[in-house]
């Protein structure tokens, strides 16, 4: 009796350990309310990192592509995957036994998702890279940002599956027999000939004609459309940096897809979508890990002190200037304000044992002078001028060095000398 309980708890642990192996949900890493989109970015990334090619003789890494992509295969599809959240693999074998194979090539299903990528053949084509410049706030790059961005992308079209036809017959070109070209001889004279290799007309140089051509690609086998990217920004990334998407390229199945390569451009504040509080962090400006700013200052400020300034950061903490009374400041005076400068990059980014240093940031002061002034102060500033001019006041023509101007001359008629 003993031995009977035992058995049937190693049976019930062994049913557990197939079952947690198969709940697809888990390989790919998401719950069970995850839209087709966080589908597809699953098996995008994990597609990539267990794809054999990339990890030679690793027998684990094999057969967890496998399992990565016969999840896809069952959640991408909202019939199956009603299924499967019904019945679970049980149900969604039995289905795919009643006349629906579920179960493709894995390297084929990769090939078809990144576009002729399955096994990085050699002599395979390969399409070329495509570059794209995001514009991305000041602020977003002091604290990073995970967002999104559309681009129209070249992908192999759905519906017949990269084919062109409707129906999935694709025939030998009866023209050029298969190879996309055809030799036409011209007589030149009598007895002679010349031979010209010329792209086939007939199938365009595919080799291949349609006879029912697809109604969403017209017989194309590819589409564009907009194609929504993630874009993960770490805190304190450099301007003008790159991100390169493995195979996220213009997709064919005519060759292996090439790389989405995004640099990260700096642009411009707007006031009225990025600033509508009209904070003081749009105002700020970079330069590598360093911060700048100028601050205004009036003539009584500059040269009396007394003054306090409140400066909202790109994180929205605040960061104090000020001068006590009887502390000048000059014009283009700048002060080195340590440690609130940009977030210098590191690789362990926001890791819980990484603390981030900061640049520096430097504040120069603006001071304005008064345009007008009314009489009476006009007044009484001159007196004090004329009064602290005589007394500790500094000739700044004699302590220069310039030679005195010539005294004006006049000629016998009145006139300034030319």
């Amino acid at each position: 009796m003993l031995l009977h309980g035992a058995v049937l708890l190693l049976l019930c642990v062994f049913a557990q350990l197939i079952h947690c192996a198969e709940d697809f949900y888990k390989v790919l890493g998401i719950d069970r309310q995850a839209s087709d989109k966080q589908i597809k970015s699953a098996y995008r990334q994990l597609s990539k990192k267990y794809h054999p090619d990339k990890n030679p003789g690793d027998d684990t890494a094999q057969s967890k592509f496998v399992e990565v992509s016969e999840a896809y295969e069952a959640l991408i599809d909202p019939e199956s995957r009603k299924i499967y959240d019904q019945y679970g693999h049980e149900g969604l074998k039995q289905h795919s036994q009643g006349g629906r194979s579920q179960h493709h090539d894995p390297f084929d299903l990769f090939s078809r998702f990144f576009g002729g990528g399955g096994h990085y053949q050699r002599g395979t084509p390969r399409g070329h890279n495509i570059e794209i410049k995001v514009g991305i706030s000041l602020r977003d790059f002091y604290n990073g940002r995970e967002t999104e961005f559309q681009w129209d992308k070249q992908q192999i079209c759905e519906e017949c599956d990269g084919t062109g036809s409707s129906d999935g017959v694709v025939e030998t070109c009866h023209h050029c027999k298969g190879h996309g070209v055809r030799i036409i001889k011209h007589q030149l004279a009598p007895g002679m000939f010349q031979q010209v290799q010329t792209q086939c007309d007939a199938c365009g140089g595919r080799g291949k004609t349609i006879k029912h051509k697809c109604p969403i690609c017209r017989g194309e086998r590819v589409i564009r459309k907009p194609t929504t990217v993630s874009l993960k920004i770490d805190r304190g990334a450099a301007r003008d940096s790159r991100l390169v998407y493995e195979n996220e390229a213009d997709a064919s199945p005519d060759w292996i897809a090439g790389d989405l390569i995004v640099t990260l451009t700096e642009k411009e504040p707007d006031m009225e979508t990025e600033n509508p509080d009209h904070v003081d962090g749009t105002f700020f400006r970079r330069k590598g890990n360093d911060l700048f700013w100028r601050e205004v200052l009036s003539l009584r400020e500059a040269w009396m002190g007394d003054w306090t300034r409140n400066i909202t950061h790109l994180d929205g903490h605040v960061v104090r200037l000020g001068r006590k009374r009887g502390e000048v400041v000059q014009p283009g005076h700048v002060d080195t304000v340590e440690n609130e400068g940009m977030p210098i990059w590191s690789e362990e980014g926001d890791s819980v044992y990484h603390k981030f240093q900061f640049g520096k940031l430097y504040v120069e002061y603006i001071v304005v002078l008064p345009d007008q002034m009314a009489s009476g102060m006009e007044k009484d500033f001159w007196s004090m001028w004329q009064k602290w001019r005589k007394e500790i006041g500094v000739d700044l023509h004699k302590d220069s060095g310039r030679p005195d101007p010539p005294e004006p001359s006049s000629s016998p008629e009145g006139k300034d000398e030319l």
